[in-house]
């Protein structure tokens, strides 16, 4: 059974069939840094992680690009009211989401440029686009460039929606629109914003639109036509969609397969800084240890929603430690047992279809079973050769406790340096917005970011110094000053 992969472009799941025989060219949405991520942003990188070990696992040769959006409009909103260079406020923030990669065991992607390296070329696909009729500069003067909807027959293919039943685009302010639903390409500079969040082009000084931005980055690292474009399934519409639109009215083939992943969500909303209900990942790590919650992550399909709880987060870690056990046992009485070089056939079966982890997991506990049972009989063979198989198995969710990036940072109960040293750099961001909360008197925010990482056994010392954390339960270790 080859691979196959559900396209939300057709609905329908088909064979996966590379562009290059061997090769595998993947771009996913990266987050706008305007703040430090939660745990929904981050099951997205896990989702993609597992596809690629899978993918990798099976002899491909996998390119990954994964971007950083550095310029936004919320990001100079937030960067203006903490009184920072809206740079700053995104570095610190791209700081804090590559940590959160690196303490999930995510594969750094083969590059992960950031929009605002990309001018020229975003220019270069603008003008590409007012050339050929499907964009225009507006006519008020503003600087503001917007992509013609009705001049696109094909608009709306990716969301199976209609223009004349959607709503107006919401990404730029109306000025100079010739139809309410034409989104921005380019935005142009306003009075009150910095010059530095703007850039000289033929249309005038501004700054990229969000879409414009994916477009041309995921053109100049995996070429006109590639793989497989990813991201949660909110970027569908109108993110997605605009892409698709802009990317072939340029006349390029664009993407073979769309894959969308589900949310993480919390009473059933969700999960995000607008509503207030968002987990950090910086918070989560200290209740739970980051392989757990890894595992949390990866379990479900990645289709399906999944709907946060403190029970729920238990019951995964519970889960997870059953398989560790087995393999720590196992490895104690076994000597340089390797992942095999292959998973068992229902295995592959399940990740074949359409990445099915929940029914690959129930083939990797139906192993652990009998690896437990091996254990009690001493069949050490056997048993040697069933820990090799679970090893297989857990390499390609990214699971595997004797393995990097967990080997040395030991296995239940246990951290380790590289483990500290991540989880510093996440706690460093919510205490250094603490700060800005207090600098600008909003004492409320700053009580309630204390709070949260009191909630998560994270205790905050405030002397003439800066500010300490430690955990609650290892008080002769922090993790440095602010």
């Amino acid at each position: 059974m080859s691979l196959r992969l559900y396209d939300t472009a057709s609905s329908e799941i088909h064979d996966f069939v590379p562009v290059v025989p061997g090769k595998v060219g993947i771009y996913h949405c990266g987050l706008t840094v305007q703040g430090p991520p939660h745990i929904g942003h981050i099951r997205k990188e896990v989702v993609f992680d597992v596809l690629r070990r899978w993918f990798e696992h099976n002899g491909y040769e996998v390119t990954i690009v994964a971007n950083v959006t550095d310029i936004d409009d919320k990001i100079l909103t937030k960067s203006a009211e903490s009184g920072r260079p809206w740079w700053a406020w995104a570095y610190e923030n791209e700081r804090a989401l590559d940590a959160a990669y690196e303490v999930l065991g995510c594969l750094p992607a083969t590059y992960q440029p950031r929009a605002t390296g990309h001018i020229p070329e975003m220019v270069d696909l603008m003008q590409q686009l007012i050339d050929r009729g499907h964009a225009y500069v507006a006519e008020d003067g503003s600087g503001d460039v917007y992509f013609d909807v009705r001049s696109w027959p094909s608009y709306g293919e990716l969301s199976g929606q209609k223009v004349d039943e959607m709503e107006a685009a919401a990404d730029a302010d109306p000025r100079g629109k010739r139809d309410p639903r034409d989104f921005a390409l380019w935005k142009g500079h306003k009075p009150g914003e910095p010059d530095t969040a703007s850039w000289p082009t033929p249309f005038g000084r501004g700054r990229p639109g969000w879409h414009l931005e994916c477009s041309a980055m995921a053109g100049k690292y995996l070429g006109d036509e590639f793989d497989i474009h990813g991201g949660g399934i909110d970027l569908r519409f109108p993110h997605h969609e605009n892409e698709l639109a802009q990317s072939r009215a340029a006349g390029r083939p664009f993407v073979r397969t769309w894959m969308h992943n589900g949310w993480v969500t919390t009473a059933g909303e969700k999960m995000s800084k607008s509503l207030g209900n968002s987990l950090l990942v910086a918070d989560v790590v200290q209740r739970i240890r980051p392989i757990e919650l890894r595992y949390y992550l990866a379990a479900p399909h990645y289709r399906s929603h999944v709907e946060f709880s403190e029970e729920s987060l238990a019951e995964a870690a519970a889960a997870f430690r059953r398989i560790e056990g087995y393999v720590v046992r196992a490895d104690e009485v076994t000597t340089d047992v390797q992942p095999a070089a292959d998973v068992p056939a229902a295995f592959r079966a399940a990740m074949d279809d359409d990445l099915s982890v929940p029914q690959a997991l129930a083939v990797l506990f139906d192993t652990v079973r009998e690896g437990n049972t091996l254990l009690t009989s001493g069949e050490r063979v056997e048993l040697r050769a069933n820990l090799a198989s679970v090893r297989a198995m857990l390499g390609v969710l990214g699971l595997d406790p004797l393995s990097e990036p967990w080997l040395g940072l030991g296995t239940i109960g246990s951290g380790g340096d590289r483990l500290r040293g991540a989880v510093d750099v996440l706690v460093q961001t919510v205490l250094e917005q603490r700060q800005l909360a207090r600098e600008s008197r909003d004492f409320a925010t700053a009580d309630a970011l204390r709070d949260r990482l009191k909630a998560a056994g994270i205790v905050v010392e405030d002397n003439p110094d800066g500010t300490r954390w430690q955990l609650a339960d290892e008080p002769g270790d922090h993790g440095g000053s602010h």
